[in-house]
């Protein structure tokens, strides 16, 4: 009796399978990219010389421990936005130095910043501090100036100030890149300007 010889298999076209299936998982998979913090580096022009009072600059040092130094003093993390928004919105320059905040509503200390324009944040970190320690202190100090712009922009236009963001950049508004509404966000941007001194780690 004959034996019959098994039936071959056509595997000519698996590769091109094998290619589509690729190519298409390669489109529909979605890619998480980490992101980090949004600032921009500084130019590499060295900035003219500026003279800074001390009273306008608020230093906050974290040290290997992850304690953090509010003006040479221990602090809670949960304190320092309090802090920080006692420092910006002070207010203390007088009239007669052309440095009086008409908008600020803090305390008007003369030993504190003279004006939300000059105030300066200074961070400074030791190369053992924490990541997520550092990211907490930096996520807090934003949140101050955001609280404040979010304030001013209530009193000035009655609208919330992260509501006039997304509908400037949202296409389906109808004030979509409009010129009067950046016209109010820059001004309260203005006003608040986020001045965030990150130095070099140290130590």
């Amino acid at each position: 009796m004959a034996k019959r010889s098994a039936p071959e298999v056509n595997a000519g076209s698996m590769a091109d399978i094998a290619f589509l299936l690729l190519i298409f998982f390669l489109v529909t998979t979605t890619i998480e990219v980490d992101s980090g913090i949004n600032s921009k580096l500084p130019p590499d022009i060295p900035p003219p010389e500026v003279k800074i009072k001390q009273k306008n600059i608020f230093t906050v040092e974290l040290n290997k421990s992850n304690q953090m130094l509010v003006e040479g003093d221990l602090m809670e993390i949960k304190d320092l936005k309090a802090a920080a928004l006692k420092f910006i919105d002070n207010g203390g320059g007088q009239s007669a130095e052309g440095e009086r905040c008409d908008y600020c509503s803090g305390e008007r200390n003369p030993e504190s910043s003279d004006h939300p324009t000059k105030a300066i944040i200074s961070i400074t970190h030791s190369r053992a501090t924490d990541y997520e320690t550092f990211i907490t202190v930096y996520d807090q100090l934003v949140s101050a100036y955001s609280e404040l712009r979010e304030k001013l922009s209530q009193k000035l236009y009655n609208r919330s100030f992260k509501e006039m963001e997304a509908t400037y950049d949202d296409s389906k508004s109808s004030e979509f890149k409009s010129e009067k509404l950046k016209d109010k966000i820059e001004n309260i941007k203005k006003k608040y300007p986020r001045i965030i001194s990150k130095a070099e780690p140290q130590f």
